[in-house]
């Protein structure tokens, strides 16, 4: 056993321990985090507005404080980012993660000491699973992607940036120094060049692991090895800055590309075993492409439910989306999924839920987002002991995301209306489908007069994506690495909508009354695939 793996197991021992106690009591652990939760922060302005001394369980909780999405606590999140103390947490933020809000403004959410504890111990757990079943997961170095931890500071001077930039900085120093691209290269703003430097630095040695949310990161820079196969050689057998030369490196690979006429990442790294990303939901297409270009038999490990807003599972099969709750490090309510629209939903806890049914996820964190609405729709695939393991389907109402753009209903009305303002082109109707496969979105289009010309659709397509883009920060992230392609415009016949929601309604037996039509859907309906309009894909 080596010695990285010693320590690895050895060090996370008591917190695996605590783990497994709380599988086994799932309600007792539950109540705890939640006691915790609110003593640490009964004297803050959010705790004395919502009679957090008060309150003495999860009922009295869930009375006491509304479900709320991030835009009910923005007017909380703006004093917290122009600096003053005591609004969401005792603990003054270190830092702010940023990702796409609903609106066109970003969401900050507080990165406190606490928070960045319970993150650390969730993912030091998710390693500690990973050695256990892959010995040899760190016998060489680790491709590791993420964005940069700082990308500006708010008016208070406390630094905002991506929440895997961060998670990354605090990695235990034995395994950061086995990185095998240093973290300056995740500073580089253009793509391509980010992506070149990334494949060159990563080439140049043995790879025993990769570790970055996206798969489709992993897709993208296939094709860079793939586009700039003699560049990179060249590069790792002259030596750049930071990297020494390598003749024998560079003969390696160049023969290993000779040999199958492309050069290719399962060739370059034989020995990977494992690579760690998101297998769920959308994500978990662009997965199923990596056997070919990683090698079919490197096991894919899912990072787990990981956003800006926390670490929330700890995945323990290969393969599996699922994983189980982070019960020691925040508190968890859930939804029913078929009550999402409700006024007055049920809320269940962690120790209520059925395997096989859908949830709206409900969390409360030492970030201060207190009963915060995710908007993920989770499902219970299985138990570890008495604790659900559950894997993410989809994003909730009015979102939808291919490779973690998360597109609000909010960004696409407003990205419409702008390039109608840019085009003159007039729109009836319209709706947003994910084309997953093809990493881009469908817009679906009716003039609002007559038909829309395909001339017309392209230039409104264009001026959507460039709207879109600055509506949405991760839309504009992705659009500018190649992980999504731009959206394309589909021309729908005059009369399109009419005839869908007919068939909508007749299908459904609502009453007109009650209809309401969706601008944005997960997939293609059978009426509208027979809808476009002769030449109308664009």
């Amino acid at each position: 056993m080596s010695f990285l793996r010693t320590l690895i197991l050895a060090g996370n021992a008591s917190a695996n321990a605590r783990l497994e106690a709380a599988c086994r009591h799932p309600d007792r652990a539950q109540r705890e985090v939640l006691a915790r939760l609110l003593s640490r922060n009964t004297a803050t302005a959010f705790g004395r507005e919502h009679r957090f001394a008060a309150i003495d369980g999860p009922r009295s909780y869930a009375d006491a404080v509304p479900v709320r999405e991030y835009e009910g606590f923005r007017p909380y999140m703006r004093r917290v980012v122009a600096g003053e103390k005591w609004v969401l947490t005792r603990e003054p933020p270190l830092a702010f993660a940023t990702t796409s809000g609903t609106t066109g403004e970003p969401k900050f959410v507080p990165i406190t000491g606490a928070f960045i504890e319970d993150v650390g111990a969730v993912a030091r757990l998710w390693i500690r699973r990973l050695v256990l079943d892959h010995p040899h997961a760190f016998d060489h170095r680790t491709l590791l992607i993420v964005s940069p931890a700082v990308e500006g500071h708010a008016d208070s001077g406390i630094p905002f940036g991506a929440m895997s930039g961060m998670a990354y900085q605090r990695v235990p120093w034995m395994l950061r120094r086995r990185s095998a691209v240093p973290y300056e290269a995740c500073l580089i703003k253009d793509s391509e060049s980010r992506y070149l430097a990334t494949a060159r630095f990563a080439l140049a040695g043995r790879l025993s692991g990769i570790n970055t949310p996206n798969p489709s990161t992993l897709v993208r820079l296939a094709k860079v090895i793939e586009k700039h196969a003699e560049t990179l050689l060249r590069a790792i057998a002259d030596g750049t800055p930071g990297l020494r030369a390598d003749p024998g490196r560079a003969k390696v690979l160049a023969r290993l590309a000779t040999a199958r006429g492309v050069l290719l990442p399962r060739d370059a790294w034989p020995e990977l075993a494992f690579i760690a990303c998101w297998l769920g939901g959308s994500a978990g297409v662009q997965a199923r492409a990596l056997g070919a270009l990683y090698g079919p038999d490197v096991p894919l490990r899912d990072l787990g439910l990981f956003a800006s807003e926390g670490r929330l599972t700890i995945p323990m099969d290969d393969g599996d989306p699922a994983g189980v709750l982070a019960l020691n490090s925040m508190f968890f309510e859930f939804i029913p999924e078929e009550e999402s629209e409700s006024s007055q939903p049920s809320i269940l806890l962690a120790h209520e839920l059925e395997i096989g049914k859908r949830y709206q996820l409900v969390l409360s964190g030492s970030h201060g987002l207190y009963r915060y609405d995710l908007n993920d729709v989770v499902e219970v695939r299985g138990f570890h002991n008495r604790a659900p393991k559950i894997a993410f389907v989809r994003k909730g109402r009015d979102m939808l995301n291919i490779t973690g753009e998360k597109l609000h209903l909010n960004h696409v009305l407003a990205a419409v209306a702008s390039a109608e303002g840019a085009t003159g082109v007039k729109v009836w109707q319209f709706r947003l489908i994910p084309d997953v496969e093809g990493n881009r979105y469908d817009l679906l289009l009716e003039g609002a007069d007559d038909r829309i010309d395909v001339t017309a659709a392209r230039r409104l397509g264009a001026a959507f994506d460039e709207a879109l883009a600055e509506q949405n920060c991760e839309y504009a992230i992705k659009r500018k690495s190649g992980r999504l392609g731009a959206p394309r415009s589909v021309v729908m016949r005059p009369g399109w909508s009419e005839r869908t929601t007919k068939a909508d309604i007749d299908r459904s037996g609502k009453r007109d009354h009650q209809y309401k039509w969706q601008q944005m859907k997960p997939t293609w309906d059978d009426v509208s695939r027979t809808e476009i309009d002769e030449g109308g894909l664009c």
